[in-house]
């Protein structure tokens, strides 16, 4: 099955931000980088929209949202911390064409990444062994 993970976009510092964490929004980079996404995968068969529910999540996605006309579903499975366990399992539930925006750790445990940048797409092929990265989409600038 075939998916696809987001790394939200970019949202200024974290230290920098005064309030809540889960309530940073994007920056403007990290609009435009919302705005790019679905030209990015303009190839692609979605059939949903899993978001962590972090605000600059829900954000990089809403653009895609409104472009394929699939609603976003908020899910704390893909929050900040979220275990590469619960990820899979997820991913076993939803069949292909789903889009799962999330943070950095949970890129980096499911693509085994060091370095997933803000913004950035992995294609994915989700199946009984695991998960492989078939394609990586940069961020736009």
């Amino acid at each position: 099955m075939i998916a696809v993970l987001v790394r939200h976009g970019t949202a200024g510092e974290r230290a920098t931000w005064e309030g809540d964490d889960h309530l940073r929004p994007l920056d403007a980079r990290g609009r435009r980088q919302a705005n790019a996404l679905p030209g990015a995968l303009a190839d692609l068969q979605m059939t949903r929209i899993l978001t962590s529910p972090y605000v600059r999540c829900v954000q990089t996605v809403e653009p895609l949202s409104a472009a394929i006309g699939i609603e976003i579903e908020a899910t704390p499975a893909l929050a900040e911390g979220a275990a590469r366990t619960d990820v899979l399992a997820l991913l076993a539930t939803t069949g292909g064409g789903t889009v799962l925006c999330t943070h950095g750790d949970v890129c980096h445990e499911l693509v085994g990444r060091r370095r997933t940048p803000k913004g950035s797409v992995w294609v994915l092929e989700a199946g009984a062994r695991g998960v492989t990265a078939v394609r990586h989409i940069p961020a736009p600038r």
